[in-house]
C-alpha cells in the first residue's frame, strides 16, 4: 500500500514539472482558495488570510487567461443588473459627501466582492463542487458555534441568559445569525437528499448545534426568517418534518430567554423605527444619487441633529449611526435609481430560482433551486433589519448570487 501511494506520489510530482501539469494544478488551486476564504468567514482574525485567498485567486485567474488555460466566462442573468448597479455607483462617487471613503468601499464592498462572485461561478460550476460549496459553509458554521459558544460561556464565564456573541469582534451577533440561517437551511436541504443513515446522523447532529447557537443570540428576526424560510422549503415535499421543526422550535424558544425580547415594545424595535424615519429624510435631500457609497459618510457628514428632530417624539433615538435596513443602507448610498438597481439584481435572482425549481427536468437542480430560494426568503427578511455593508454578510450575500448563478448555468447545460 505504501509503496503505491509513493508510486502515486511521484507520478504527480512528474506531472507538476510539465507546462500541463502546471497549469492543472493553478486550475485546482483556485477553489481550494476560494473554500478557505469562504470557511473562514465567520472568524475574526483571519482578514489577512482572506484577502490573500481572494487576490491570490484573482491573480491565477488572469495567469489562466492570459495563456489561455481557462475558459473563464462572464455569462450570468445578472451580469446587466451588475453593469447597471456597478455603472451608476461610480457616478455617484463624483457626489459623493465624502469621497475618500466612498472610493474606498467602491472598490473594498463592490468590486471585490464582484470577483469573488465570477471567481465562484466559474469554478465551483458542476454538481459535486456545488455539493462540497454546501458542505464547506455548514462545517464552518458549526465549528464557530462549537468554538464561540465555549468561549463565550466557559471561558469567559457568561450567564446563559446573556446573548451569545455580544462583544465578539469583527462579528456582531445579528451577523452570526446571517451566516448560521443560511447553512441550517443548507443542512435542511442535504439531509431531504441523503439516503445515507449516517450521515444523516452527522447533519442532524450539525443543525441541532446551529439551531441551538441561534437560539442562544436572542435574535428576533432570525427566528422569523428560519421559520419562514424553513416553510418555503419544506411545505411542498417534507411536511411532517416541517411541522417536527417548527414545534421544536416553539419548545425552545418558550424555555430560552429569547421569548423575553419577543416584546413590540422593545426599545431595539423603536430605535429601527427611528432610523426608518431618519433615513427617509435624508434620502429627501439626496434622492438621485445619495450621500455616497461610504459607510462612514452617516457619521459627519451629514447634520444628525437635523434629521433627528423631524423623527416623531415617540420613536427618538439618540444616535444615527448606519441605517438597520439593507434597503435604506442602499437607498442612502445611491439613491432611488441605485436602489431601484439593486431591487433588479435581487429580482433577477429570485426570479432563475423560481424558474430552475419550477422549470428544471434535473431534480438535484429542482431541489437545489427550492433550497435556494428558501434562502433568498430568509435575506429578503433580513434586509428589512439588518444592513449588509459588512465583509461577512457580503461573503453570504454573494455567495447566494453565485450559487444561484451556478444552478443557472447547470440547467441550461443540461437542457
Amino acid at each position: 500500500m505504501n509503496s503505491k501511494i509513493l508510486d502515486y506520489s511521484a507520478l504527480q510530482i512528474e506531472k507538476l514539472k510539465t507546462s500541463e501539469g502546471r497549469f492543472n494544478f493553478l486550475n485546482l488551486s483556485i477553489p481550494v482558495l476560494m473554500g478557505i476564504f469562504i470557511f473562514l468567514n465567520p472568524f475574526p482574525h483571519t482578514t489577512a488570510i482572506k484577502e490573500t485567498c481572494v487576490y491570490l485567486s484573482l491573480v491565477i485567474v488572469l495567469i489562466l487567461i492570459c495563456f489561455k488555460k481557462t475558459n473563464f466566462s462572464f455569462k450570468s442573468p445578472l451580469t446587466l443588473p451588475f453593469v447597471l448597479f456597478v455603472a451608476w455607483v461610480l457616478i455617484g462617487l463624483f457626489f459623493a459627501l465624502d469621497k475618500e471613503n466612498s472610493i474606498h468601499d467602491f472598490r473594498a464592498h463592490l468590486l471585490k466582492y464582484l470577483v469573488v462572485y465570477y471567481i465562484l461561478i466559474n469554478f465551483f460550476n458542476s454538481q459535486k463542487r456545488l455539493v462540497v460549496l454546501s458542505w464547506i459553509i455548514i462545517a464552518s458554521a458549526v465549528i464557530f458555534c462549537l468554538g464561540g459558544v465555549y468561549y463565550f460561556y466557559f471561558i469567559l464565564g457568561n450567564a446563559v441568559s446573556a446573548r451569545f456573541a455580544t462583544g465578539f469582534p469583527e462579528i456582531p451577533i445579528n451577523v452570526v445569525n446571517v451566516s448560521l440561517i443560511f447553512a441550517l437551511l443548507l443542512s435542511f436541504h442535504n439531509f431531504t437528499r441523503e439516503d445515507n443513515f449516517y450521515r444523516r446522523v452527522i447533519i442532524v447532529a450539525c443543525a441541532l448545534v446551529m439551531f441551538g447557537t441561534m437560539v442562544l443570540t436572542q435574535t428576533r428576526y432570525a427566528l422569523i426568517a428560519i421559520i419562514l424560510s424553513l416553510f418555503f422549503l419544506l411545505w411542498n415535499q417534507h411536511r411532517r418534518m416541517l411541522i417536527f421543526v417548527i414545534l421544536i422550535l416553539a419548545i425552545v424558544v418558550y424555555l430560552a430567554p429569547v421569548k423575553n425580547r419577543l416584546n413590540i415594545n422593545d426599545s431595539g424595535i423603536r430605535l429601527r423605527i427611528c432610523q426608518y424615519f431618519i433615513s427617509y429624510e435624508v434620502a429627501k435631500d439626496y434622492p438621485l444619487t445619495g450621500i455616497g457609497y461610504g459607510i462612514n459618510t452617516y457619521t459627519g457628514n451629514i447634520d444628525e441633529k437635523k434629521y433627528q428632530n423631524s423623527v416623531p417624539k415617540n420613536c427618538k433615538c439618540e444616535a444615527l449611526g448606519c441605517p438597520h435596513s439593507l434597503y435604506s443602507d442602499i437607498l442612502l448610498r445611491t439613491g432611488f435609481v441605485g436602489l431601484f438597481f439593486f431591487l433588479y439584481i435581487i429580482f433577477t435572482s429570485v426570479k432563475v430560482c423560481w424558474l430552475t425549481m419550477k422549470n428544471s427536468q434535473d431534480g438535484f437542480i429542482k431541489d437545489w433551486g427550492r433550497c435556494i430560494a428558501s434562502a433568498w426568503v430568509g435575506i429578503i427578511i433580513i434586509g428589512f433589519f439588518e444592513p449588509f455593508f459588512r465583509h461577512n454578510l457580503e461573503v453570504i450575500l454573494y455567495t447566494l448570487l453565485s450559487i444561484t448563478t451556478i444552478l443557472w448555468l447547470l440547467d441550461l447545460r443540461s437542457s
